[in-house]
């Protein structure tokens, strides 16, 4: 896992501009804490930080090849992992290719010089890469399937530049932090859902999943290379449970390949709980670590969302694959103190205490393993969510997570909300997702609309958790993989009918049906729990007090809130559950400061 950046222009005289390269590279180290490197033409300027993760002796980057002797340089800039490098190595071998690493980088370029932007194809794994073919004076960029990992860029008169982060064009001279009223409304209407290709800031953009862009003199050419493909499901139900398994097993497996320490993360839950088990089965021996709170037994009140504590269920886990485990025990303190940096990491306002404690338990993990599992993505795949099984909100014609058609942007200023309308730019974003569905000939009704929310929360909710992931576990220098998003086992699961994945008219009813055996029946049965959030309530006492100061003529963000609607939440709105309300008031005052730390140019008029 690694930090990418470059910039082309076909006006200016880039390798005269070492130092803007150097300095958009450097916004990246947390990500590629272990080495760094840069390549410089006179249109095109390559940077690169590295986590040595496999081959860490060989693999360094920018990464250089040519098609013959004395030709011009292709460069490559890469992130991520690609679980089946050694398959594409042997086939590269038979065709005459010849390597001088172990490296997945390496397998990657001569993928592009023997299939060019086709490679793309081949490759299974998360990852973002830019390739700039000096010969064909051509810059490719090249995203995963499901985003797992992230590149932005922007398209000006003379060039692009790109990143892993948005901090790495900031470094820029070409592009700068302004937020107009599309980002105003991905801030607010679209809280909790990621519309595919938006950056937030102005003329901002990021390379959609499953999507190559080619740049040359000509202009810019997006092509998606991968699409979910609707075909009918004619496995029965033993069939579909022994593939599933095989396929989540191998899944893990390929993505245990490392030459740094690894480990997993778990809670507790049936996802987490499933990846270890089957990491320690291929691997032997394993680390583990869990997030916690300080006191967060005594504070504790079970509800809907979180019926019990986590801590019981990850000790069962724990004595039945006896890993090296380690909880992570956060202090309230140190969560308030990290939201400046987890905002930092994103380059966006952070989700409050989710991501400080994310960050917080990753920073822990940081110095102990390179390398984690996660159980990300289970409950987009086999339909884990409550809104999954409420009908009201699957009845619902927007996304079903949300509790209404205006949802956070119910706090903009009366007058504003009137001319950006939210409410309508939500709907819109909603019928685009409906759109793209990839229609079953003749599924109707029921099956038919749950497509349709399989596909919502493949696309529009899943990328927030994973940007989360990535962003919190990459400012520490810690690479995240998710077995759950293997390629494969998605494309699978995406055709199995609904009624077969909440199988006895439970939630993950089949993924319960594929764990059992491999866990105690308590972690089989285990109902979906939340991620833990802070139960302190000197946590959500300052959080309140810091949303009230955005009231204030010294704010920011001020001009733009409802004030009578801030305090409202601020001294507790009975529609809403306390942990919502929280989040919700932290995340105003993380649009304050991350307006104030990136000097944010608004051009949204009142």
């Amino acid at each position: 896992m690694c930090g990418i950046t470059g910039w082309v222009d076909w006006e200016r005289r880039l390798a005269s501009e070492p130092a803007v390269l150097q300095a958009m590279t450097d916004t990246l180290a947390c990500r590629g804490p272990d080495a760094g490197g840069t390549w410089l033409s006179e249109q095109a300027a390559i940077g690169h930080r590295r986590l040595a993760v496999i081959d860490v002796e060989g693999g360094a980057q920018p990464m250089v090849a040519h098609r013959q002797p004395g030709g011009r340089p292709v460069v490559l800039t890469f992130s991520g992992e690609v679980y089946n490098f050694a398959e594409l190595r042997s086939e590269l071998r038979t065709r005459g290719h010849h390597f001088t690493t172990r490296s997945d980088t390496e397998v990657v370029l001569r993928a592009y010089l023997e299939w060019g932007a086709d490679c793309v194809e081949r490759l299974e794994g998360m990852f973002a890469f830019a390739i700039f073919d000096d010969e064909t004076q051509r810059l490719l960029l090249a995203r995963d399937r499901l985003g797992i990992k992230p590149l932005y860029y922007y398209l000006y008169a003379e060039g692009i530049v790109f990143g892993s982060e948005p901090k790495a064009l900031l470094a820029s001279p070409v592009f700068e932090a302004a937020l107009d009223d599309q980002g105003v409304l991905e801030l607010f209407a679209m809280f909790g859902t990621h519309t595919p290709g938006s950056g937030v800031l102005r003329d901002l953009r990021e390379v959609r999943p499953g999507t190559v862009l080619e740049f040359d003199r000509n202009g810019v050419e997006s092509r998606a290379y991968w699409r979910l493909a609707s075909a009918r499901h004619t496995d029965d139900l033993d069939t579909t449970v022994e593939t599933v398994r095989a396929l989540l097993s191998d899944a893990v497996t390929r993505q245990l390949v490392s030459d740094v320490p690894l480990c997993a993360l778990v809670s507790g839950g049936l996802d987490s709980s499933l990846i270890g088990v089957l990491a320690s089965r291929a691997a032997g021996a394993l680390s583990t670590f869990a997030v916690d709170f300080a006191g967060s037994a005594d504070d504790f009140r079970a509800d809907a969302n979180r019926p019990a504590l986590d801590a019981p269920y990850v000790r069962t886990l724990v004595e039945q694959i006896k890993s090296e485990h380690t909880d992570v025990v956060l202090d309230v303190p140190n969560l308030l103190g990290t939201f400046e940096r987890a905002t930092r990491a994103r380059d966006l306002p952070c989700l409050g205490e989710l991501d400080a404690s994310l960050y917080l338990l990753f920073d822990a993990i940081a110095g102990r393993s390179t390398v984690a599992l996660s159980g990300e993505s289970a409950d987009e795949v086999f339909g884990g969510y409550a809104w999954f099984h409420d009908e009201q909100a699957v009845a619902r014609n927007g996304f079903p997570w949300n509790l209404d058609d205006t949802g956070f942007a119910n706090v903009l200023a009366p007058g504003l909300k009137e001319r950006l309308r939210p409410r309508e730019y939500a709907a819109d974003r909603y019928a685009e997702a409906l759109a793209e569905v990839p229609r079953l000939p003749g599924e109707q009704g029921s099956d038919r609309r749950m497509r349709e929310v399989s596909y919502l929360a493949l696309t529009r909710f899943l990328p927030v958790l994973l940007d989360r992931k990535d962003r919190m576990s990459m400012a520490v220098g810690l690479e995240v993989r998710v077995p759950f998003c293997d390629t494969r086992l998605v494309e699978y699961l995406w055709n199995v009918p609904w009624a077969t994945k909440a199988i006895d008219g439970t939630p993950k009813g089949l993924l319960r049906r594929v764990a059992a055996g491999l866990l105690p029946p308590e972690l089989v049965s285990r109902p979906k729990t939340m991620y833990p959030t802070a139960p302190d309530p000197k946590y959500d006492a300052a959080v309140r007090a810091a949303a009230r100061s955005l009231l204030g003529s010294e704010s920011t963000i001020g001009p733009l809130l409802d004030a009578e609607r801030v305090i409202a939440l601020i001294d507790g709105d009975s529609r809403r559950p306390a942990w919502m309300q929280r989040m919700a008031l932290a995340y105003l005052t993380q649009i304050e400061l991350w307006l104030r730390q990136y000097e944010v140019k608004l051009m949204v008029s009142v």
